[in-house]
């Protein structure tokens, strides 16, 4: 049987980063552990990384913002003498699946973004304290962070190598964000790209590449101060109390995963996994201090949290499961009354943080590579957070009128004040807004329905749903879709699914999924990169890889 990635994991289970907790600073410390790859066949040297690695950083971010709300500022560093982190492990990627370098990628994308947003959204800010070599993807991690402090030494320097070692391109983001966020000099970014060795000392301040740049015997001293100077203009509290992140309640099985909140099940036959997201049984917490003793607990982040490692689960480990169907089952108006809880508390930083974890969570679901449905049936509670999936997929059929034998709630769509605004997609726009791109005015009239529940008559000639069928057609109409579906082409699929989704102004981020992994996508094929003679192949061989020319 296949090895399963697991994305669960907690710091009593890290082998390559720690961190420390020093008042309202947090020291990070990546120290990989050469001998703990994900799969046999490469060691992960100097600092180099893998999927491994990476779950567990994105399991530190997320327990920083809930477990440590005290901390005011993260100090990125390496836990190793001489090297900061030579980036992604070149063995890992030549030996991996084509579908594993993407899937790679796009995970560490969405780690980098997590805490690249940190700062702004929910006051802790990361510095990067470089020391030693930080080349490809180690400098990605710095250029994710707020600030980037280099040491000024004859080994220190930052470097984008993969172009001129690899053939491929610095897959999560380096090229973006050296001219949208430091806003390198076009010219000077093309000379950085193009240099193995990399840039040093006061040459990569004075081309943008670093921030600050600090003799050796000041450095420490320099971190720590810059540090504090961010932590003061946090507004995290100083003196709450974390909430633990608790392990999730999963079963995996041969046929289904279940949850508390989530039921998975996979059909591979038809190729396709129906997640089921279960509402809330019980009422909402009556004031944040109800909901903080929940906990991990408390159905807002217990959901997003089960879902969210679902998607993770079918992305990497069902490749072949080419339709994700969403159902919801449950009341809508005790999902409802969950979300105004946090809605009305937004300046508590834990109702916050629950909100801007969907908000994370809703651009997994908007970037994950499969054909994407929503079935708003009977019983279900599509309403206001649940809403957004309905127009993150990329059609929806809804039930219409009583069907027989079926003594559920009839089916409706229900919108709250959070559909106009919480949950942004990587265009900056709301999922209504793009969704009504020529038609402004269809989400303003939209608004004057909030807290209405929608029949399926009302909800198709609103335009919140793609079809709608009563129960003569329902199953014949969805069985042809879902087959239909089945049989198309899965690299033709992801293309126009990525192109359609992301309509309205472009982004950084959206540059960087959009674009480079699109470009790395095709390049990971190219025989100049991943071929016998390729590249990625020779790699550490002493020979350099043997390339087609034609410029295509």
């Amino acid at each position: 049987m296949t090895k399963i990635i697991d994305f669960q994991t907690d710091p009593s289970q890290y082998r390559h980063w720690r961190y420390e907790i020093d008042g309202d600073i947090a020291h990070l410390y990546m120290d990989v552990d050469e001998k703990g790859g994900l799969f046999d066949g490469y060691e992960l040297k100097l600092n180099s990384y893998d999927l491994g690695v990476d779950i567990e950083l994105a399991d530190a971010v997320q327990r920083l913002r809930f477990e440590h709300p005290g901390v005011k500022a993260i100090i990125m560093r390496s836990g190793k003498d001489n090297v900061f982190c030579a980036g992604a492990n070149i063995r890992m990627l030549g030996k991996a699946s084509h579908a594993h370098k993407v899937n790679f990628c796009k995970f560490t994308n969405e780690t980098r973004n997590t805490f690249e947003a940190a700062g702004t959204e929910s006051g802790q800010p990361y510095i990067c304290a470089v020391k030693g070599s930080c080349a490809g993807g180690g400098y990605e991690l710095a250029l994710a962070c707020d600030h980037i402090i280099l040491t000024d030494d004859s080994t220190s320097s930052v470097a984008l190598p993969e172009v001129p070692l690899l053939a491929v391109l610095p897959g999560t983001g380096g090229l973006t964000r050296v001219t949208d966020k430091r806003k390198v000099r076009r010219d000077l970014a093309d000379v950085f790209c193009a240099m193995e060795e990399g840039v040093k000392g006061k040459r990569a301040r004075d081309w943008r590449l670093v921030d600050e740049v600090v003799p050796n015997s000041k450095f420490d001293e320099a971190v720590l101060a810059r540090a504090k100077d961010f932590a003061s203009k946090s507004p995290r509290p100083s003196d709450a109390e974390g909430v633990k992140l608790t392990p999730l309640k999963r079963q995996i099985g041969e046929d289904a995963i279940t949850y508390s909140t989530v039921e998975v099940a996979l059909d591979r036959a038809g190729r396709r996994a129906t997640i089921t997201i279960n509402g809330p049984e019980e009422d909402a917490p009556a004031d944040m201090a109800a909901f903080h003793a929940e906990g991990a607990q408390a159905w807002m982040l217990r959901a997003a949290r089960e879902l969210d490692d679902a998607i993770l689960h079918l992305r990497l480990n069902e490749m072949e499961l080419g339709t994700i169907v969403f159902r919801t089952q449950g009341a809508p108006e005790k999902v409802l009354a969950h979300e105004a809880l946090l809605l009305a508390n937004k300046d508590h930083w834990l109702a916050n943080e629950v909100l801007l974890y969907w908000k994370r969570l809703l651009k997994r679901v908007d970037m994950t590579a499969r054909s994407l449905v929503a079935l708003v049936e009977h019983g279900s509670c599509y309403a206001g957070v649940l809403a957004e999936l309905l127009w993150s997929v990329d059609r929806s059929y809804m039930m219409q009128d009583e069907f027989e034998g079926d003594n559920r709630p009839v089916a409706t769509v229900t919108l709250a004040a959070s559909n106009f605004g919480q949950y942004p997609m990587g265009n900056d726009l709301t999922r209504l807004q793009t969704r009504f791109l020529g038609e402004p005015e269809a989400v303003e009239a939209l608004e004057a329905r909030i807290g209405a529940p929608m029949e399926a008559e009302e909800a198709s000639e609103a335009g919140l749903v793609t079809f709608i069928y009563d129960d003569i057609d329902w199953e014949d109409e969805l069985r042809i879709f879902l087959e239909e579906r089945a049989s198309f082409s899965p690299d033709a699929m992801t293309g126009m699914e990525a192109n359609l989704r992301f309509p309205g102004p472009e982004t950084m981020e959206t540059r960087i999924f959009g674009r480079l992994t699109a470009w790395q996508n095709w390049i990971f094929q190219r025989p100049n990169a991943v071929g016998e003679s390729g590249a990625l192949q020779r790699y550490g061989s002493g020979k350099r890889g043997e390339y087609n020319m034609q410029r295509v």
